[in-house]
This record gives structure tokens, C-alpha cells and sequence, in this order.
């Protein structure tokens, strides 16, 4: 699109597409004012305020009333926009004019802090402008605080069981709704600079189609590489059919990246789990103790110690950033399922049959370290199809219920967790 300059006298006027709460304004100030900085938060708030309370929609100012408002100068004002913009907060519309340009600037609410902590982005962005010590202070900040309520019965009553049905009063008049917008990463790569960089006779036509153009765009933001770069990274990643390998490509970034850093990626396999998603209470039982190493402990660092000390080969490390990057599972999520497949497959990462439980976990919502043991032990009893004798013992992980619930628990047993906690104090 043609660049359009901004000048003091284009109007605005500002659109509520959604409902804003004090909530809201809190976290856009907690965990969205370390990315897109102060000036960002005050122009999100200044056009809030120009909001008529009684409409959904402001009166018609100037660019020069935002000026006054803000004491800035319309570049400053502009990259708060923009800023505005990338995290989802404000989506701009211009109506271009032979003299004067007349803009909409549509409000929208920020995500959830559950949401915000999870987001592959936002999260890690956060992560590395605030530093450890604050990024727990909002964690804490935004946990749920848990009430033990199993002792107690649900005797809340029902709608229908309270009010009387009547007609559906709705004429069909639209009503305001909670919207939000999401991250706008927006086009940092030029695909065309690219599509045409590299030969039509290694390259389909079909190979950059929108799925493929989300991931080399995620890519070239998280691990900011550019556009000359990405273009060799691709050629490097074109299989047989001139499609583009995506998983090719995300490890072929990642060693380009991991060459240029010293091995400091940006990637979750290096970050434990979220507080607000780790057990409360201290449990001394060979569970507790794995537990508490599933949750501090990052997959990296987790199978690391499995190696005994050895770096994960280059595979293992394919396989890691596949489970926190492309599926999303929480770290000790992770360290669960490469603990459990490890043991139940003769110390073997085979990449189909840890994909098959993932998958399965993903569909089952597993977050939690607990949940994830459960659900292993769960499995792993309902597939048994032999019976293990004393003489051929089932290989399974030492804190399986079975195992924990022994009144003794064999020395053999007692050695393999003390080996496990010792790489991890």
C-alpha cells in the first residue's frame, strides 16, 4: 500500500468495537506497556477517552488535538500507533482525501493474562524486556489463587428452573460484544523480493501459500532474520517437489540463529513451567520429588540430565522445539512425555510414537505436570497386553502409582530417582 503521511489537520474518530474494563486497562498498563512503551498506553487511553459515554463512537478531532493531548509530535504519535496496531489494541482505517485525510481508529480489548503468558510472542517478548525477577512479580501477580471446594456440593439453581420463558424480545439490533483483535505480526519479510530472488525452475507456484507465509514471516520476527537471509534459509529448505519444508526450514533458522548467538535462542525449550500452572503444595513421596523436577526444570535442561550431562543431539533438539513451538505444549508437559517414552521404549526418542502421545495430550487440554502423569499412567494400564512377572518386570517410570504406593520402595527404584533429582537441584 502507498505510504500516506499523517499531517496535523487529518480528523479521527475513535470506534468502541468492544467492552473495556478497568480489568483491561490494567493489564495493558502490567503486561503490555513493557512492549509498546508508555507513549503507546497513553494514545490507547487518549482515544478511550474521546469515546462519546453514550455512543459507541467519538466526535471528530484532529491529529493536532492528539498532539496537544500528548505533547508529541506526529512521529512519536505515529509509532505508538503502530505500536497499537501490532499487539491488536487498535486497527487503523483511512479514508484518503485530496486535502484532508479522515482516519477511524476501531478500539479493541487486550487478550487475557492466561492468554497473554501462553502466547508464543507477546510471552517470550515480555520475558526478555523485564527480566526474570518482574516477569515472576506478574506471574504471581495474575495467578489464580485456588479454593479446595471437593467437600462441597453444587445446589445452584438453573435459568429454567427460575424464570419463565417468554418471547425472544431481540429485534435484531447488534449488540456491543468483548473483541479483541490478537497479534498483528504483520509483513516483516518482502515476498515478492523473495518469490522473485529464487529461480521458478527449484520453486511451485503453490509453495508460498498462506500457511507458508505465516511461518517465514513468524520466523523472521522471532529470530529477526531478514529478507536477504530468509531467502537463502529457503532455498536451503525446497524439497524435491519445489514445495518448502517447514520443518526443514524452522531447524535451518534455528542453526542459523543458534550460529550467530552462541547458542541463545529464543525458543521455549529453554523456559520451565509457568508458575500459575505448578503444583502448591509439598509432597515428599518419590511423585512429589519427580513432580517438583517436571516443573523447574526447562525440556532442554530436562533431557540433558537424562543424557547424563550430554548436549541433546541435533534430532532430539528438532523434536523438543517441535512440542513447544509447533504444539504448544507447556514445558512440563514435555519433560513428562520424554520421561515416560524414554522409559517405556528402551531409552529411545522415536519421534512418530512421542508425536502419537502429544497429539492425544493436546486434544486432552494437558497443561500440568500432574495431569500429564495421570494420563500416562492412565494409558500406559489401559495398553498393558502382557503380564510382567517377577523375572520380567514391566519397565515403567518409578513414579507411577504402582510404584509409589509399594510400603517399601526397592533399592534399585530408590538409586534411579536419586539419579534423576541429582542433575536437577
Amino acid at each position: 500500500m502507498k505510504q500516506i503521511t499523517l499531517l496535523p489537520a487529518d480528523t479521527y474518530k475513535v470506534i468502541n468495537k468492544t467492552i473495556l474494563t478497568d480489568y483491561d486497562k490494567k493489564v495493558i498498563i502490567n503486561l503490555y506497556q513493557p512492549i509498546i512503551g508508555p507513549i503507546a498506553v497513553s494514545l490507547y487511553l487518549t482515544l478511550i477517552s474521546d469515546l462519546n459515554s453514550e455512543l459507541n463512537f467519538g466526535i471528530e478531532h484532529t491529529h493536532h488535538h492528539l498532539m496537544i493531548v500528548l505533547k508529541s509530535g506526529l512521529d512519536v504519535i505515529k509509532q505508538a500507533r503502530t505500536s497499537l496496531e501490532s499487539v491488536g489494541l487498535v486497527k487503523t482505517l483511512v479514508k484518503v482525501e485530496e486535502n484532508i485525510n479522515q482516519y477511524i481508529y476501531e478500539i479493541y480489548s487486550p487478550i487475557s493474562p492466561n492468554e497473554f503468558f501462553n502466547h508464543p510472542i507477546l510471552n517470550i517478548i515480555l520475558y526478555n524486556n523485564i527480566g526474570d525477577k518482574e516477569y515472576d512479580n506478574l506471574v504471581k501477580l495474575y495467578k489464580k489463587n485456588k479454593l479446595d471446594t471437593k467437600d462441597y456440593n453444587d445446589v445452584s439453581s438453573t435459568l429454567n428452573n427460575t424464570y419463565v420463558s417468554i418471547s425472544n424480545l431481540n429485534k435484531g439490533e447488534e449488540i456491543v460484544n468483548k473483541e479483541v483483535l490478537g497479534v498483528n505480526v504483520g509483513e516483516s519479510i518482502d515476498f515478492d523480493l523473495i518469490i522473485s530472488s529464487i529461480p521458478k525452475n527449484i520453486i511451485s507456484d503453490k509453495a508460498f501459500n498462506k500457511k507458508c507465509r505465516e511461518l517465514i514471516n513468524n520466523l523472521a520476527f522471532v529470530y529477526d532474520i531478514d529478507n536477504l537471509r530468509m531467502i537463502d534459509l529457503i532455498r536451503l529448505s525446497i524439497d524435491e517437489n519445489g514445495m518448502i519444508n517447514k520443518e526443514k526450514l524452522i531447524v535451518n533458522v534455528r542453526k542459523y540463529y543458534d550460529f550467530n548467538n552462541n547458542g541463545n535462542l529464543p525458543t521455549l525449550i529453554y523456559r520451565t513451567q509457568p508458575e500459575y500452572l505448578k503444583q502448591k503444595y509439598n509432597d515428599n513421596s518419590n511423585r512429589g520429588k519427580m513432580l517438583y523436577v517436571f516443573e523447574n526444570t526447562s525440556p532442554y535442561d530436562f533431557l540433558m540430565g537424562k543424557n547424563k550431562g550430554v548436549k541433546p543431539t541435533n534430532r532430539d533438539l528438532k523434536l523438543l522445539e517441535y512440542l513447544a513451538v509447533e504444539l504448544k505444549m507447556k514445558p512440563a508437559v514435555i519433560n513428562v512425555l520424554i520421561d515416560y517414552v524414554l522409559r517405556i521404549n528402551d531409552n529411545k526418542l522415536n519421534r512418530n510414537y512421542v508425536e502419537a502421545i502429544a497429539s492425544q495430550w493436546i486434544r486432552s487440554n494437558i497443561e500440568t505436570a500432574s495431569s500429564a502423569m495421570e494420563r500416562a499412567e492412565k494409558e500406559h494400564k489401559k495398553n498393558k497386553t502382557k503380564v510382567f512377572t517377577a523375572t520380567n518386570k514391566e519397565n515403567v517410570p518409578v513414579w507411577f502409582n504402582e510404584k509409589i504406593e509399594k510400603l517399601e520402595t526397592s533399592e534399585e527404584e530408590k538409586k534411579e530417582l536419586e539419579e534423576l533429582l541429582k542433575d536437577f537441584r
